[in-house]
């Protein structure tokens, strides 16, 4: 999802053509490594040949290996033709032709993006993969993983929405009439494990209740176009093995939430596409067990393209510690997503903001401090790149960080700026 969305950045900058392919019977393409036997199908037995055994001469939906060998047909193909494949994500592929067009294509199991400078380039790779592959071409990309494409292209300007999915899932669990409300979370919630069902009338009530569905259908659109329901969503999945009332209740509050902003979409358009990391923690949040949330949002051209909101996996001894570790984890990520854009021809320097100067003098003074002796040694893994000159860290305002939404429950207003500053609205 992170390299869709970053392309697709890339697609609204730079007015970029975009089309959509689909494979049918990708899994039946795949050539098998290992001799596969398989018992002949109830009905369907050759007569006088019953106790025999069908030998597989190729991949065939149900097995393991059926989605792997698919994938290898398909690389050696695309390596065949003239493309680069990628070493930030093995699933996109790059072509440079010498007059200075390219073509970006990305797979995702059987579906395909690709976007590039030529209409003419791109009709020529359709026909080679049509060639090779059973396909459907499903022309300029409309609709992706449950997700509407919306696209001005004189404007330059691209929208991501699942409003759609968001209004099938409310409709699913009885919750398309509720009211809507502003938070993702109320301040009323105070939620720990405690609040688990215990009694055997709690137990049973709560087997009535499609929790773990619930909170699945709120992932994917929260990994797909929602940063904003991100910390919320982290917060009730922790209860899945043993939800109570009060889970279900907070569960059914983000539900309303998505009620009143159900039209959200992710806007890409501008004029330039600059990386951009924000990067934010609690302190001892978790009434569990203490630990801190970190909370990261990477931006390409200010649009959000990357995000996390995540329990720390150490308890932080101090705000300074808690902020520090969720810098070095966002720093990881920075690393990642400048591999992505340098393969894909766009070199930009990135800075990492943080709203915490304390974190930021410990990332930036690497002397012996008798307060932070105990921080793991992978939690320095950021001062290499600040020394090295890979990244920049610098403080920003905390009512100018769109973080904070991912470490804790912001009021109604905050949280419609935060999303605001990464565009989403």
């Amino acid at each position: 999802m992170i390299s869709i969305r970053t392309i697709l950045s890339i697609v609204a900058v730079k007015g970029l053509y975009l089309e959509q392919l689909d494979v049918k019977t990708a899994f039946l393409h795949g050539d098998l490594e290992e001799e596969i036997y398989m018992r002949q199908p109830a009905s369907f037995e050759v007569i006088g040949k019953e106790s025999r055994v069908c030998k597989l001469k190729r991949s065939l939906y149900g097995l393991k290996q059926a989605l792997r060998q698919w994938y290898l047909k398909f690389d050696r193909f695309m390596l065949d033709i003239g493309f680069a494949r990628s070493n930030a994500d093995h699933c996109v592929y790059l072509q440079r032709f010498n007059d200075g067009d390219y073509i970006i294509l990305t797979l995702y199991v059987d579906d395909m993006l690709v976007a590039g400078t030529n209409m003419k380039k791109i009709d020529d790779l359709k026909k080679r993969l049509a060639n090779q592959f059973s396909m459907k071409d499903l022309g300029e990309a409309k609709q992706l993983l449950g997700m509407q494409i919306t696209r001005d292209k004189k404007k330059k300007k691209l929208w991501l929405s699942q409003e759609g999915y968001v209004k099938k899932v409310l409709e699913r669990f009885n919750m398309h009439e509720s009211k809507a409300v502003t938070t993702t979370l109320g301040s009323q919630f105070k939620l720990s494990k405690e609040q688990g069902a215990k009694s055997d009338e709690e137990i049973a009530h709560m087997k009535t209740v499609s929790y773990a569905s619930a909170i699945w259908s709120l992932m994917y659109a929260m990994v797909s176009t929602r940063p904003d329901i991100a910390h919320a969503v982290g917060v009730v999945s922790r209860f899945m093995k043993n939800p109570g009332k009060e889970h279900w209740e907070a569960v059914k509050w983000i539900f309303r939430y998505l009620k009143g902003t159900s039209d959200y979409c992710l806007c890409f358009g501008g004029n330039n596409i600059d990386v951009k990391g924000f990067v934010d923690s609690d302190h001892a949040g978790d009434r569990d067990n203490g630990r801190s949330t970190s909370g990261y949002v990477f931006t390409v051209g200010g649009i959000a393209v990357s995000w996390v909101s995540k329990l720390q996996k150490v308890v932080a001894l101090s705000s300074t510690e808690a902020e520090y570790v969720a810098a070095t984890k966002a720093s990881k990520e920075y690393i990642w997503l400048k591999s992505l854009m340098n393969e894909l021809g766009f070199d930009n320097a990135c800075r990492l903001y943080s709203d915490s100067q304390s974190a930021i003098h410990l990332a930036k003074n690497s002397a012996f401090h008798s307060r932070t002796k105990h921080i793991h040694l992978r939690y320095h893994f950021i001062r290499t790149l600040l020394e090295e000159g890979q990244l920049k860290l610098e403080k920003i305002d905390g009512k100018k960080n769109p973080a904070d939404m991912l470490t804790k429950p912001v009021e109604g207003q905050k949280l419609s700026l935060c999303s605001t500053m990464v565009n989403l609205h």
